[in-house]
């Protein structure tokens, strides 16, 4: 298939066009709306809005999860807030600001009118929130409080505690569950999409295996979502749920969609530092406790064996604060995670190994009191004590930096629509809204704002302008799918190699880690480039995977979605190497400045690089979107 990339992006000045992409798009009349099937894959925040909003304006709705709860999506782990620009702290925020910031923060590598609108959006989400009784966080008078995060100067952040994500997914599960009563969405959990099917060049329905009894099903719709997160997990090691994966979108890219980004991978750096071989995630400490805590490392060599609290102020070196005087310890996440790795690599890490360093809040306590600070964060004090054994009331949390979020997904136009027509992406499963870098607690934002406001509106112009009707279920190409399933499935549980899953993804991601993690170079990347491959190889011949392809079998699941990342790693690490600079997550050793921030190459990288797959063992055909500026100049970050 032939690929043009067209944005889509409405014209006129970027404050207005979402408000004339509303105005001029086409519309589909409510009864009309009952002739169309949706298919969304994924219940996470992205998804659970998006299959209730779409129920509620009168589609039919097939909606599926591999959970045996929409409420088991991860994203119940998000802990921090929502940002959302309703200056209720009166301290000088605004749309505007919103955007510029998240502009900013993914160092002017996102998309200008998504970003644009994803702000405007932003107000509307915590109305909508709380309406459905998300018990966010209230000042004494009764007001929504609020809360700073990382790469803003303003209060923006709402929050509920520290289980923030879980109380949204309860909302939308709430909005999910009414539509499921009402009839307009059925239910699909304990199921996983394999693979996606194209009819005539558009996406028309999806092949799905029923997790608890294997059967493999094929279901059929008008038009696919995709809200199926990130590919964090191809590190191994990551904050994500062991679930997480990349199949869903590396499947739909193998039939011909757009991967756009894939080195933008984020490193959140405030983790649980990792403990040991046995560990099969970490853990994440949410991003606001840097509001409260300080982050430091003994200024001395020395002093590494002693107690934090022996150790005086004036022998403590608080890195942030030092390097970045204006935002001190709230740095957006790339940068707090590569200053905490270089005093790390500077041999003054605190804990074991040296890969440490202390988030202390004895501070905040002096001058707040522990009450004001256990009604903060309570849970996320109590969750790092029953892992580490510490009391960080007492003593200071030690963190280090992990692999996170994922800013690169499948590429989409403005409609959030993929380059295959009748293929939506939303939420962290598309690349649109982050740039290099994301920001803490747009995420939730982010996934909010496709599922409620953009892609209920956006795909009613695709069914209002597109002519082909859901095709049965017995048509040819779905019927290819299937057996092309079929045998893959039969492949994996033939080989009965000597050699695990797990210790194969274990390997995969070490690599990864080393050599595409939190710092690349030419050498790192042609090393994980040479190595990927050899792995792969050896995990079609050496694998085991037991049991049947016809009865509940989670490592037959596990094994599908190792291959997956086998093949996408490749794609990863290509992308990485071929973008020469360093922006955002992405930092090339090579290309830094004097004082070791990233350096931009903007006259010859200032695109959304998106993959054409091309074959497993066969280079990608790079396509490039580039990026205009219209309201905003691209400079060099500081923050400073």
């Amino acid at each position: 298939m032939s690929i043009k990339l067209d944005s889509k992006i409405p014209s006129g000045p970027v404050g207005s066009k979402w408000t004339r992409y509303r105005q001029e798009m086409k519309l589909v009349n409510p009864a009309n709306k009952r002739k169309f099937t949706v298919i969304v894959v994924g219940t996470g925040l992205a998804g659970a809005s998006a299959a209730a909003t779409l129920g509620e304006l009168g589609y039919n709705v097939k909606a599926f999860c591999f959970q045996d709860s929409p409420r088991r999506a991860h994203s119940i782990a998000a802990q921090g807030g929502i940002n959302a620009a309703k200056n209720y702290r009166n301290d000088g925020d605004s749309v505007y600001r919103l955007f510029y910031d998240t502009i900013k923060g993914g160092d002017f590598r996102a998309r200008e009118a998504n970003v644009h609108r994803l702000a405007e959006v932003s107000v509307s989400i915590i109305d909508q929130c709380v309406a459905q009784g998300v018990p966010f966080a209230r000042e004494y008078g009764g007001l929504l409080d609020n809360r700073s995060f990382g790469g803003a100067q303003v209060s923006r952040t709402f929050y509920a505690r520290g289980q923030t994500g879980q109380q949204l997914l309860i909302g939308a599960y709430q909005a999910l569950s009414r539509q499921i009563h009402d009839g307009s969405v059925t239910m699909y959990p304990r199921t996983e999409m394999l693979d996606v099917v194209l009819v005539d060049g558009h996406a028309k329905g999806i092949i799905t295996r029923d997790l608890v009894t294997g059967k493999i099903e094929v279901h059929t719709a008008n038009a696919v979502v995709l809200a199926t997160g990130g590919y964090g997990n191809v590190f191994y090691l990551s904050t994500n749920a062991k679930g997480c994966n990349v199949t869903a979108t590396w499947r739909a890219h193998k039939k011909g969609a757009l991967f756009a980004n894939p080195c933008y991978t984020q490193i959140h750096p405030t983790c649980i530092p990792v403990s040991g071989d046995h560990q099969s995630k970490l853990t994440l400490m949410s991003e606001s406790l840097r509001n409260d805590g300080r982050v430091w490392v003994p200024k001395k060599v020395e002093d590494l064996g002693k107690s934090p609290s022996t150790i005086p102020d004036a022998d403590r070196d608080y890195y942030l604060e030092r390097k970045y005087p204006s935002y001190g310890n709230l740095a957006p996440r790339d940068i707090a995670s590569r200053a905490a790795k270089q005093v790390c690599d500077e041999g003054r890490g605190v804990g074991p190994g040296g890969r440490g360093v202390y988030l202390d809040f004895s501070d905040s306590i002096k001058r707040l009191g522990e009450d004001k600070i256990r009604e903060r964060y309570g849970n996320l004090f109590d969750m790092y004590e029953r892992i580490t054994g510490e009391n960080a009331y007492r003593q200071p949390m030690r963190i280090y930096p992990a692999i996170h979020y994922t800013m690169g997904g499948l590429w989409v136009d403005y409609e959030l629509m993929s380059n295959v027509p009748g293929l939506f992406v939303i939420g962290e499963a598309n690349f649109s809204d982050h740039g290099a870098n994301r920001l803490g607690a747009s995420a939730l934002m982010q996934g909010l704002a496709d599922g409620y406001f953009v892609l209920p509106q956006t795909i009613g112009g695709y069914f209002a302008s597109s002519k082909g009707g859901a095709p049965s279920a017995d048509h040819p190409e779905f019927k290819k799918a299937l057996e092309e399933i079929q045998a893959k499935t039969r492949k994996l549980l033939s080989i009965k190699g000597k050699r695990t899953v797990t210790e194969f993804h274990r390997e995969l991601g070490k690599l990864m880690w080393d050599n595409v993690g939190m710092a690349r170079t030419d050498v790192s990347l042609k090393h994980a480039l040479r190595r990927i491959p050899e792995i792969r190889n050896e995990f079609w011949e050496n694998v085991n995977v037991l049991g049947s392809a016809d009865e509940l079998n989670p490592a037959l699941e596990y094994a599908g979605r190792v291959a997956d990342f086998l093949e996408f790693a490749e794609l990863l690490a290509y992308d990485a190497l071929q973008r020469e600079e360093s922006c955002g997550g992405h930092f090339r050793e090579e290309y830094q400045t004097e004082d070791g921030e990233a350096l931009r190459q903007d006259e010859k990288y200032a695109y959304v690089a998106a993959w054409e797959f091309k074959g497993v063992d066969q280079f990608p055909e790079l396509h490039k979107e580039s990026l205009v500026y219209e309201e905003v100049h691209m400079t060099q970050r500081s923050y400073k």
